[in-house]
């Protein structure tokens, strides 16, 4: 049995954890079943922007005659889209491995691994046992049960990256981040889309507001259907169709479509480790149960990122990575602080937000809430941008900001300058001590707190 100060288990976030640990002179263990670089690098964040950059500019050129500018686009070259996005990654996989060989006091186990007893796992038919071991396994697209989705062929957010053509029909059964984004790639490249939502709405954990004024804008490039719940797959020759239930009425639809992407939620990795062998808790979804310095019921295992189902995003695991190593080797402890966790949805339009929704504030705090629309400043008029919005929430005693929510364009850039504020903890009124470039975006981000008010008195939607 081979021995480690340290056991990381993925290579996402974890590749944090191992690079302290070495510094610090542990032996290590990196155990990780592929692909390397974990979900972020490989079927996530960095393939998929990579996908919808070019569909963003494609609606550009395709909104451009609002700004008396009559553009044509001529051919949109799939294949070297698609080809574009692989390239970089599978480079960066070779470097990542190149740079594992060879390095002392260092064993990269590239395969599957499960405990078989406490603090003991077996690696690539080795058994080797850690001191501490952090827990960054991942999670995997939620495939739901729908009746015949086993017996079809699907795409996932996974598959979808290894498409050579484009299908001229999908069907997306899903309606959050991953189904807006990747409906907005598949419409502006030219595919029909249908959303099927099982849910009131696309987006649930986000502002109504915000919720509506995407479904608006993305209907009107796509079919999109909420509170539908998709109940039955079949495929023939024609394509693959989809039986699903309004849940209001309970009437029964059927769709046809190429091809049917699942994107449905995502699920834990946790259940490929045997964990209880070791004694590590997983909750009733399956996501590693983990107190708020991110230690598991187990002493000496810690566990972060999308594995602990909390805030299934790069930049948070990657905080969760600097905590758990710090708490795993400082005398004094630190909370995993989650108050000022901003999110960035790449949608067309954009969607970035910081803190509580109105709804999650109200519960604990007086509120008033303010708002803006882009064309409220100079450059947002400018832009003509007329749906897009800023949305505000500060507690009504102290003015500190509680929440910020933002559609329309640049929204995960702007959403920046509130972000570090609540990290500071400052106030609504620090905001203003930094001049604000006129005429430009974060304008926008004055205005919203410009315009604050009770709740109680306001009746209409900022977006009409």
């Amino acid at each position: 049995m081979k021995k480690y100060d340290v056991i990381v288990i993925g290579s996402g976030a974890g590749g944090i954890i191992l690079e302290a640990a070495y510094r610090a002179g542990k032996k290590c263990a990196y155990v990780d079943r592929g692909p390397l670089g974990g979900t972020c690098l490989n079927v996530g964040c960095i393939p998929s922007k990579m996908l919808i950059y070019p569909a963003d500019r494609i609606m550009e050129i395709q909104e451009a005659r609002k700004l008396g500018i009559d553009a044509e686009i001529k051919r949109i070259d799939f294949p070297a889209i698609m080809e574009r996005m692989r390239q970089p990654i599978q480079e960066s996989r070779r470097q990542m491995r190149e740079s594992l060989k060879n390095v002392p006091n260092l064993d990269f186990y590239e395969t599957q691994g499960h405990f078989v007893a406490d603090y003991t796992m077996e690696v690539g038919g080795e058994t080797v046992q850690g001191d501490k071991i952090f827990i960054v396994a991942g999670a995997r697209p939620l495939i739901p049960p729908i009746r015949g989705l086993d017996k079809v062929k699907y795409l996932t957010n996974e598959s979808l990256l290894n498409l050579k053509q484009l299908p001229k029909t999908v069907i997306i059964i899903g309606g959050g981040y991953i189904a807006a984004e990747y409906g907005h790639f598949l419409s502006a490249m030219g595919a029909a889309v249908t959303i099927l939502q099982r849910a009131p709405r696309l987006i649930p954990n986000t502002e109504p507001e915000i919720a509506e004024a995407l479904q608006k804008a993305l209907s009107r490039r796509m079919h999109i259907y909420t509170n539908t719940e998709a109940t039955e797959v079949k495929q023939d020759d024609k394509g693959t169709s989809v039986t699903a239930k309004d849940l209001s009425s309970g009437k029964e639809s059927k769709f046809t479509a190429e091809q049917i992407l699942v994107a449905a939620g995502r699920q834990s990795n946790a259940d490929t480790l045997s964990l209880e062998k070791t004694g590590v808790k997983v909750d009733e979804r399956g996501f590693v149960v983990v107190n708020d310095y991110l230690e598991t019921s187990k002493p000496q295992i810690w566990a972060l990122g999308d594995v602990i189902g909390r805030y299934m995003f790069r930049h948070v695991a990657n905080e969760e990575a600097a905590v758990a190593w710090g708490n795993a080797t400082d005398e004094h402890k630190h909370k995993m602080d989650y108050d000022a966790i901003p999110f960035a949805i790449f949608t067309y339009p954009q969607i970035a937000g910081v803190g509580l929704t109105q709804e999650e504030a109200a519960r604990n705090h007086d509120v008033l809430v303010g708002a803006a629309r882009y064309k409220d400043v100079a450059k947002g008029e400018a832009m003509m941008e007329e749906e897009g919005f800023a949305k505000a929430i500060v507690e009504k005693k102290t003015w500190k900001i509680l929440g910020f929510h933002i559609i329309g364009p640049d929204a995960s850039t702007l959403i920046q300058e509130v972000v570090d504020l609540m990290a500071l903890g400052g106030g609504m009124w620090d905001l203003a001590r930094g001049i604000h470039i006129h005429p430009a975006l974060p304008e926008l981000v004055l205005a919203a707190f410009e315009h604050l008010s009770d709740p109680s008195h306001q009746h209409e939607h900022v977006h009409d």
